[in-house]
């Protein structure tokens, strides 16, 4: 399988992580978003909305959108699983993933950045937004697992709203939120960085990483 990605893309850092812990290893091709590599023609043939990520897997066949990647690796590789088997829960872990990727992490990305900088907003003010859209998510998800016993999100073992989580925490510090407000996430966050599937899959330990 290849992996189209970028060290920095939450949306990549989700997938690199569900990889790891289904121990599958892929070729991982970085496309550099900020230089507007992932406009290059070839590979807007691949994902014609010019995102990161892009799996293809070993036929050939291209899927696009982290979330349903990461649920296709799940069906194809049910081990360990990263969504409960009770619908009930599976569908309050998909809630908590969807209220990040979401409703928070692409009003807060690199394009829709972009995009407030042309029409002339000051950088204090894009970044303001951006933290902003953090906070809000986060107190948002900091609610739903409040009561969780843990220590992951959803109980004794990473699921997909571990998976978003720690890539969106990462995003909320470089915005300078101040993530202590959200002491359940962070108990979250610590569980899961303890993982070598988490670590190995953070940024600053990719080859492309700047």
């Amino acid at each position: 399988m290849k992996l189209h990605g970028y060290f920095r893309s939450s949306a990549s850092y989700r997938v690199r992580i569900a990889l790891n812990l289904k121990g599958l290893t892929v070729a991982h091709l970085p496309h550099h978003l900020r230089k507007g590599e992932q406009r290059a023609a070839a590979y807007l043939t691949l994902n014609p909305q010019g995102l990161v990520p892009t799996l293809e897997d070993d036929s050939g066949t291209v899927l696009i959108q982290s979330l349903a990647i990461i649920e296709w690796l799940d069906e194809t590789h049910p081990s360990p699983p990263l969504l409960p088997q009770d619908p009930l829960r599976r569908a309050q872990v998909r809630a908590f993933a969807q209220v990040l990727a979401c409703d928070t992490h692409p009003v807060q990305n690199l394009k829709v950045l972009a995009r407030l900088r042309e029409l002339g907003l000051p950088e204090d003010k894009v970044t303001g937004w951006a933290g902003w859209a953090n906070r809000e998510g986060l107190a948002a998800c900091e609610a739903l697992v409040k009561h969780e016993p843990g220590p992951f999100c959803f109980g004794a073992t990473p699921t997909l709203a571990d998976l978003c989580l720690v890539p969106q925490l990462g995003n909320a510090r470089r915005f300078g939120v101040d993530v202590a407000a959200f002491p359940r996430l962070l108990q979250a966050e610590a569980a899961a960085k303890a993982l070598p599937a988490f670590a190995d899959a953070a940024p600053e330990r990719q080859p492309d990483a700047e």
